[in-house]
Formats: structure tokens, C-alpha cells, sequence
């Protein structure tokens, strides 16, 4: 107290200090007094109350203690006088036992005499019920046995209440009532028969069938009742639970497995389209039954058995575990595409799930794959490695028919615009467009697969069709009368070529997207670069044959011969427009590729001819009628391709230029300006070397060997310009040089 005493007067001393700080504040003093006067009473007042308020609780409470002892004080006199009385009953409830058991023996007596009719009458209500079921009266006969079976459960519940572990009297009750137990069977094999047959009942006689559910409904109550009686008393009848209902849902869902399995009707070996038509089974029957389900059916069953539901999930289940079965057999590509065409597709169709007489009860968005996607996807990968087999022994023997016909002795068909074809094409493209269409029935995933897997099969067939070309050509050069239309079936080769192109095109437009289109541009791309390999092969080919046959005529340019007036050019005119009548059943743009390729090198082998040497004019007059003869064979041959190219719209005229301007070098009559007209010949086919110039000036004929080495050096020295249309032909025509053998002669 006192070390409290101090710090109070302490901090009033510190707060009186603080407040006189100045000598002005000495004229508060009185009004500093009250109000901390006015403090110090509002403090005390609460000090005052918290004090009463605690004295109250105090009070209060040792009430309630006083009262509490009282109350303890007489719940213990009660518990002694009860203890009292306890003591003193238990005399007499021994002496009570004797008629307990009296009571007990009387319940039982009064249960046998109320069953005593019952009992005696069992063999008779076993009859009974017996001609009941016989005569398919099972309301009647489940009537009957309810009877018997609650006199036999009454008479062994009182037994089982007075002496549980009896077993012998318990027996005996059972022995008596045995029949019963058959008779139950007998009933219930009635109504798993009606069970069965329940989507057949409901058109025929729908009331036997609700009969059927009445008596299922009645068990599950005996059922429930018997099952409250047990967690009472510990006792249930024998035979009890029956649980039909739970029977009655079994045995519809093996009926429903069965009825799916034995749709299929064939085999593999029997019919090929077996998988289809078990399919087609399948899908019918699903329907109907289940339109009869939601239509029939549900108005026979109470509505907490959601009997419709129920079918349903049965038979998805049947068909999820039918379609599971049929995935894990050896199955063919084809049967591959039936089976998952109708489980990813058919089975939401509204061919099926999806019809509308289902609706709304039946949502395919909800219902579940009948296969796991895993089978799915080991199912497609079987069937695009089958179908890769396929494909590659489809196209082998496409081709090896093809080349069959390539050796016959008639010429080939032909298409409505009248060029020549093989078969090969629509083979190949119909064998492609049936497998999409198939692929296409899954989905856009596969069909997808499909179209690659075609382009890349036909990338690696278009490598071996130029390889059969190849040696078709090669086979032919043995025997050039073997085989007899060659041009012709060549000429359809290169017309495949075109149709293969146009057919990819086609293919790509229908079966592939537009953003799929980038995954194959590159084959694509390869392709149409075999494609044009094949057509510029076999082009060249064709021209082979056409010059093998111009061959002498070719060779009597530039002689003696020709200068005194072979027709040798007429003959090659003809000869060429005679192949090339031929040649008009070629496709656009081989045809105008062939016809620019012809030109080329027959001006070249005319080119050429100059430039082996093989005449050499001894004066003006030869070298103006050569150069006339030059620049007059120069027009037939710029007339006959003009001809021939008519409407494709080439130019055809450069090319007979070249052998014009040579013509001029060779009329040159004044040697000095040789030079000039040389440069000016080199100028404008600026491929020239010194050797064409030597061989050129050599033809002329009055060119010495220094005038022939000042040209060339001086030529050398000038720098011409290429005409960037111009294409180089010199640079494929070589010029002879002299031999041993040559210059002994």
C-alpha cells in the first residue's frame, strides 16, 4: 500500500508540475482543483458500483450452492429407498417365472390354433396352388402360397421365440411345409419364363406381364418385412430374402446379351459380308426393342423401376461388350471399316440411338463409346497397316495389267476428246476414291490418314511406272517392230501423266481440307515432278523414234548429194508430219512441249550437218545456191512447225533464224567482210566457240588457214552480249576433229 501511496502522490506531483509550468496558469488554480475533484468523484461512483455488482454475483451464487446441497440430500434419500425396494422385489419376480412361461406357452398355443386350420390344410392349398400355376393363374397361386408360407413362418418365429437353439422342432415345421418351397420355385420359374419373353408379352398380353411385377413387388415387401423382423428378434424364414426383383433385372440383362449374340446368323467363311449383315441384325433389333421398352414396357412396371432406363444401360452394356468381342477377333480391313463406322457413327445415328421416337429420353451426347478409344485406336492402326499392304499389291498389279496391254497389237483407247489412255489412271484414282469414301464414313482423322498414305503410295508407284517406261522404251529399241503400237501406247503413257495430275488435284479438292493442305504440298509437289519426268521421257522417246527414222535423210544434208538436189528436207518435213499426226493425241502441254522439242532438234541436227564438214563449196556460185538452199529448207521447216504448233501459240520462229544467218556467212561473196558478218552471227548466238567458226569458214570454202585464225582471235578479243530470251543451242553440237586414221588418208 504504501509503495502505491508513493507512486500516486508521485505522478500527482509530476501532473501539478506539468500544469504551473507558467505564472499565468497560478490564476487556474481553483479550476484545475474542481475539475480534478469532478475526477476523482466520477471514479469513486464506478469503484462503488463494480464493488455492488460484485457483491451481488456473491450473494447469488451461494443461493444456488445452498439450494444444490439440498437437492443432493434428497436424490440421495431416493436412491436409498429405491434401493430398498429392489431389494425387496427380488423374491417375487422368481416367484413370477412360473407364469411367464405360462404366458410364453400360451402365446404359442394360441398362434397353433389360430394356424391350426392352416395347417391342416397345407397338403390341399399345395394342390391348389399347383393347378393355379398349371393353368398360368399366378396371381391366384402366389396368393395361395403366401398363405402357406406365413402359417410356416408364424408357427417357427413362436418357436424360435421359446426355444431358439430347438432345431429338431424347427426341422420338423420345415419337413411338413417342404412342398411349399417346390411350389415357390415352380412360381418363379413362371415368371422368369414371362421375364424372358417380356418385350414379346407386352404386345400380346401385356396383363400377364403386370401380373408378373405384382407378385415381384409383393416378395420385396415380404422381403423388407421380414428383413425389419430380423434386426428385431434375430429370426428370418428360411428361403428369406427372395430378392426376385433383383432376379428379375439378371435375368432380363442376360436375355438382352443373348438376344445380341445371337443375331449373327453367319460366318466369315459362309458369306463376306457377314460382319454387316450381323450389324444390320443388331441395329434393328436394338431399335424396336427399345421403342417397344419406352412405349409398351414402361406403362407395366411401376415408375421407381425406370424400367426404359434400365434397358437402355443394359443394352449399351450387351453391345459395349459385343463390340469388344468383335474388335478382339482377327478381323479384315473391310471389317475393321464396318465395325468402326457403325460404333463411332451408326450407333448415334438416327438410324439407332438417335431416332426420333427415342428422343428426349435417349441424348446421345451422353451416352458412352462403346469402345475404349485405346481399341479404337489399335483398330485403325490394324487397318491402315492392311490397307498400306493393299494398296501397294493393288497398284503392283494395276500396273503389271497395264504393261500387258502396253504389248498389244491394237492401238489404245481413246477418251471423248479423242487421245490415247491406258486404263491405269481410272484404275488407280476409282481404288483411291472408294477407300476415302470408306474412310470418310469413320471420320475426317482417317480420311485424312488415308489420303496421305495414297499420296505417299503413289509417289513410290509413280518411281516404278517411269521405271517400266523406261524399259519399255529400252525393250523396244531391240526390236524396233516389237511391240507394234509402240508410239501409240507410249504417246498414252504421256497422256497418264496429265490425267494422274489432273486426278490428284481432284483428289486433294474433295477429300482434303484447306489447312490440311500444307502437309502435302511437298509430295504433291514431288509427284507432279516424276509425273513431268515420265511425260519429258517418254516425249523424248517418241522424238528417238521419229529421228532414228531421219536418220539417213539427216545424213545427206551438206553433201554433194543434197546440194544437187536431194529432198532430203521434203522426206523430213513428211516424215515429221506424219509421226506427228500421230503425236495430236497427246495431251496439252506435252503436245506443245513436243512440238518445241521437234523444232529444236531438227534446226540443231540441221545445225549440225553444217558443221561436221562433210561439204566444202569450191566457189561463189556453190556457196550462193547452198545458202539459198539453206535459207528455202530454213521456211519449209519454220511452215511445218508453224503448222504443227498452230493454237498451242509458241514462238517458232528463232530457232530457223540460226540457220538463216549461217546461210548469210555462207552467201558472204565478198571475203573482207567475212569478219563483220561473223561478229555479227556471234553477237547474236553469242554460244559460238571457235570451232563452230572453224568448221563454218571451213564449208565456205575460200577461207585460208590465217584468215580462219584472225577471225577467231580477233573474235576472241570482242566481248558480246547474250539476248537474255535467248536459249544456248550450240553448246549441244560438237564438231568433229581430225583422227589418225583421217589424216593418213
Amino acid at each position: 500500500m504504501e509503495e502505491t501511496d508513493r507512486e500516486a502522490v508521485a505522478t500527482a506531483v509530476q501532473r501539478v508540475a506539468g500544469m504551473l509550468q507558467r505564472p499565468d496558469q497560478l490564476d487556474k488554480v481553483e479550476q484545475y482543483r474542481r475539475r480534478e475533484a469532478r475526477k476523482k468523484a466520477s471514479v469513486e461512483a464506478r469503484l462503488k458500483a463494480a464493488i455492488q455488482s460484485q457483491l451481488d454475483g456473491v450473494r447469488t451464487g451461494l443461493s444456488q450452492l445452498h439450494n444444490a446441497l439440498n437437492d443432493v440430500k434428497d436424490i440421495q434419500q431416493s436412491l436409498i429407498d429405491v434401493n430398498k425396494d429392489w431389494r425387496q422385489s427380488i423374491n417375487t419376480i422368481e416367484n413370477l417365472k412360473d407364469v411367464k412361461d405360462a404366458v410364453v406357452q400360451h402365446s404359442q398355443l394360441a398362434a397353433a390354433v389360430e394356424n391350426l386350420k392352416n395347417i391342416f390344410s397345407v397338403p390341399e392349398i399345395v394342390r391348389e396352388t399347383q393347378d393355379h400355376i398349371e393353368r398360368g393363374e399366378l396371381l391366384q397361386a402366389h396368393r395361395k402360397l403366401m398363405d402357406l408360407e406365413c402359417s410356416r413362418d408364424n408357427l417357427m418365429y413362436e418357436q424360435y421365440r421359446m426355444d431358439s437353439k430347438n432345431t429338431h422342432d424347427m426341422n420338423l415345421i420345415h419337413t411338413y411345409f417342404g412342398d411349399m418351397q417346390k411350389l415357390s420355385e415352380e412360381l418363379g420359374k413362371q415368371l422368369w419364363m414371362v421375364v424372358q419373353r417380356s418385350l414379346v408379352t407386352v404386345r400380346r398380353d401385356p396383363t400377364l406381364l403386370v401380373s408378373v411385377i405384382r407378385i415381384i413387388e409383393r416378395e420385396e415387401k415380404i422381403d423388407r418385412r421380414m428383413l425389419d423382423r430380423k434386426k428385431q428378434t434375430g429370426f428370418i424364414p428360411p428361403g428369406r430374402p427372395k430378392k426376385w426383383k433383383e432376379k428379375m433385372f439378371n435375368i432380363l440383362e442376360r436375355t438382352v446379351s443373348t438376344r445380341i449374340e445371337g443375331t449373327q446368323a453367319d460366318t466369315r467363311e459362309s458369306d463376306k459380308m457377314w460382319l454387316v449383315r450381323h450389324l444390320e441384325i443388331i441395329r434393328k433389333y436394338v431399335l424396336d426393342d427399345l421403342l417397344v421398352a419406352k412405349t409398351l414396357l414402361d406403362q407395366c412396371f411401376p415408375p421407381h423401376y425406370d424400367i426404359f432406363n434400365r434397358m437402355l444401360n443394359m443394352y449399351h452394356q450387351a453391345l459395349s461388350t459385343r463390340m469388344q468381342e468383335l474388335a478382339a477377333e482377327d478381323l479384315e480391313a473391310n471389317e475393321i471399316v464396318s465395325l468402326l463406322t457403325w460404333v463411332l457413327n451408326t450407333y448415334k445415328s438416327t438410324e439407332m440411338m438417335g431416332n426420333s421416337e427415342l428422343s428426349p429420353e435417349v441424348n446421345v451426347n451422353f451416352l458412352d463409346p462403346l469402345i475404349s478409344q485405346d481399341v479404337v485406336d489399335e483398330l485403325l492402326s490394324k487397318y491402315m497397316s492392311t490397307l498400306t499392304s493393299n494398296i501397294i499389291g493393288w497398284l503392283r498389279k494395276a500396273l503389271e495389267t497395264d504393261k500387258k496391254d502396253w504389248i498389244k497389237e491394237t492401238e489404245p483407247e481413246a477418251d471423248q476428246d479423242g487421245y490415247y489412255q491406258t486404263t491405269l489412271p481410272a484404275i488407280v484414282f476409282q481404288m483411291f476414291e472408294q477407300n476415302l469414301q470408306v474412310a470418310a464414313q469413320i471420320n475426317e482423322d482417317l480420311k485424312t490418314k488415308v489420303l496421305l498414305l495414297c499420296v505417299q503410295q503413289m509417289n513410290s508407284f509413280l518411281t516404278r511406272y517411269k521405271d517400266e517406261a523406261q524399259l519399255y522404251k529400252e525393250e523396244h529399241l531391240k526390236n524396233r517392230q516389237y511391240p507394234q503400237c509402240y508410239v501409240q501406247y507410249m504417246i498414252a503413257v504421256i497422256n497418264n501423266c496429265q490425267t494422274f495430275k489432273e486426278s490428284i488435284i481432284s483428289l486433294k479438292r474433295k477429300y482434303l481440307k484447306i489447312e490440311m493442305e500444307d502437309t502435302l504440298s511437298s509430295s504433291h509437289t514431288s509427284m507432279d515432278a516424276t509425273l513431268d519426268i515420265i511425260a519429258k521421257e517418254g516425249c523424248s522417246s517418241l522424238l528417238d523414234e521419229v529421228f532414228m527414222d531421219l536418220e539417213p535423210h539427216l545424213n545427206e544434208l551438206m553433201t554433194k548429194k543434197w546440194l544437187m538436189g536431194s529432198n532430203a528436207v521434203g522426206t523430213i518435213c513428211v516424215t515429221v508430219e506424219d509421226y506427228f499426226n500421230d503425236f495430236a493425241k497427246i495431251k496439252k502441254p506435252y503436245k506443245k512441249t513436243m512440238t518445241i522439242e521437234a523444232h529444236r532438234r531438227v534446226v540443231v541436227e540441221y545445225i549440225r550437218a553444217i558443221m561436221l564438214k562433210r561439204i566444202s563449196f569450191k566457189n561463189a556460185e556453190e556457196r550462193k545456191e547452198g545458202a539459198e538452199r539453206m535459207i528455202k529448207e530454213a521456211e519449209q521447216f519454220r511452215f511445218l512447225f508453224k503448222k504443227l504448233a498452230s493454237g498451242s501459240g509458241e514462238d517458232t520462229e528463232g530457232l530457223c533464224d540460226i540457220i538463216e544467218a549461217i546461210a548469210e556467212v555462207i552467201k558472204l561473196t565478198d571475203p573482207s567482210l567475212l569478219y563483220l558478218e561473223v561478229s555479227t552471227l556471234v553477237s547474236k548466238y553469242p554460244d559460238i566457240r571457235d570451232d563452230h567458226i572453224a568448221a563454218l569458214l571451213t564449208v565456205r570454202g575460200d577461207a585460208s588457214r590465217d584468215m580462219k585464225q584472225t577471225i577467231i582471235e580477233t573474235l576472241d578479243q570482242g566481248q558480246s552480249q547474250a539476248n537474255p530470251n535467248y536459249v544456248p543451242i550450240f553448246k549441244e553440237i560438237t564438231v568433229p576433229t581430225l583422227t589418225v586414221p583421217k589424216l593418213l588418208k
